[in-house]
């Protein structure tokens, strides 16, 4: 039997959405822990098959001692050489393990809707290796960016926040994006943070739903591939 996957969130509400339900197809089962409401984290990575740590309102700079733990969780499973996949704030977790900035746009722009996004050399050998094209446009919601870590791999980029996807090691990988959003999340993320769609830069809720239509279903190919590249490297 495969080792469960350990999936990171971090609210009462939030859901591991179509990663959580690929992760299932492929036989993997979830082991879902929600630190800031008490859940301990594992101390060694020898009893999952990978950690996934999903994005949240909070920032990975704040100084919660939730925050403390998850790092040092984020780090020993890297450290291991387990799978990791950090999507937006899991990604900028990953950042300050590796020692790299995580900041707001010196500007105050935010990205919160479906935004624009290339691969670049590496991340076109990666293509070619999971046999899907990245998608031109990806779901996001954060204020926050990071400046790509010492020694990794940037594979994706975009005109605002710049890096938007990276590999750390044989099968680390961190994504400033949402490719795990359903339409019934994008749905509740707009009715709940309707005031963050007040921020510079965010699109209004129709643009969401919109995009949703429009851009998702090459967002669902390509997370399909790179899964499946994720987790043969692992």
């Amino acid at each position: 039997m495969k080792k469960p996957i350990l999936l990171v969130l971090h609210q009462e509400q939030s859901s591991p959405g179509r990663v959580g339900y690929a992760l299932r197809q492929r036989g993997y089962r979830l082991d879902i822990r929600r630190p800031p409401l008490g859940d301990a984290l594992p101390t060694n990575a020898s009893d999952h098959a990978g950690l996934v740590v999903f994005g949240g309102p909070m920032s990975a700079n704040d100084p919660d001692p939730w925050i403390a733990d998850e790092l040092r969780c984020i780090e020993t499973f890297t450290k291991a050489g387990a799978p990791y996949l950090g999507l937006c704030l899991g990604a900028q977790m990953l950042c300050r393990v590796l020692g790299s900035r995580v900041y707001q746009h010196p500007d105050e722009i935010t990205e919160i809707g479906y935004y624009p996004m290339s691969p670049t050399n590496a991340g076109r050998k990666f293509s070619q290796q999971s046999g899907v094209n990245w998608p031109a446009h990806v779901y996001h919601w954060h204020r926050e960016g990071f400046d790509l870590p010492n020694g990794a791999e940037l594979l994706a980029e975009g005109p605002t926040f710049p890096n938007q996807a990276f590999k750390w090691g044989k099968n680390g990988f961190g994504l400033q994006f949402h490719p795990e959003v359903t339409y019934a999340m994008i749905c509740r993320w707009t009715v709940k943070a309707f005031e963050k769609m007040q921020r510079k830069g965010a699109q209004e809720a129709n643009e969401h739903r919109a995009g949703w239509y429009q851009y998702d279903h090459a967002v669902k190919l390509w997370l399909d591939g790179f899964l499946d590249q994720w987790l043969t490297e692992s």
